[in-house]
């Protein structure tokens, strides 16, 4: 498995920060390449919830699941990117044999830091290549992810501050 790490502080209170994250609607505000995150069956928050998200990649439009894998309130969101299936996409329940094969996780910690400041853990676990010629692109899909999860981290970060009112260095705005 392929592993990447960002952290970075967040001028909010942890209770703000997973908050605004924890809500579907701001996905496709700070998460790179979502165009669209939307609940499949009854909409939840917890784990095992499962969205349909529209992927914007070039000209390549693909639906995928995604499945919330890990929650812990005001402190971790853990999504799971999964090929879609023909039709909808399967519930979290389903049966694991029968279950799509996982694109990557990105797990999302909140630590505090202080008086009104968090500490924004992003991660992304991602299966490796085997064979030759996914090997051979396997340099440029980690330099990719790097820089889609540094760029989500840092539009996450903007949207978190916004959203409390405060700037990038904690000030109230």
């Amino acid at each position: 498995m392929g592993h990447i790490k960002y952290a970075s502080d967040v001028g909010a209170p942890v209770e703000v920060a997973f908050t605004y994250t924890d809500t579907p609607m701001f996905v496709p505000e700070w998460m790179v390449g979502v165009a669209t995150f939307e609940p499949t069956d009854d909409p939840g928050d917890e784990s095992g919830a499962v969205y349909a998200a529209t992927l914007r990649l070039g000209v390549w439009h693909p639906t995928v699941e995604c499945e919330i894998t890990q929650y812990r309130p005001n402190a971790v969101i853990g999504y799971t990117l999964r090929r879609r299936r023909s039709g909808k996409a399967a519930p979290a329940d389903s049966d694991p044999a029968r279950t799509p094969a996982a694109w990557g996780t990105m797990t999302l910690h909140f630590d505090p830091l202080g008086y009104g400041r968090t500490v924004l853990t992003s991660e992304i676990d991602y299966p490796e290549a085997h064979r030759l010629p996914g090997r051979m692109c396997a340099p440029m899909v980690a330099s990719t992810l790097r820089w889609m999860l540094r760029r989500t981290e840092s539009q996450l970060r903007r949207a978190i501050e916004e959203f409390h009112g405060t700037d990038l260095v904690g000030r109230i705005a």
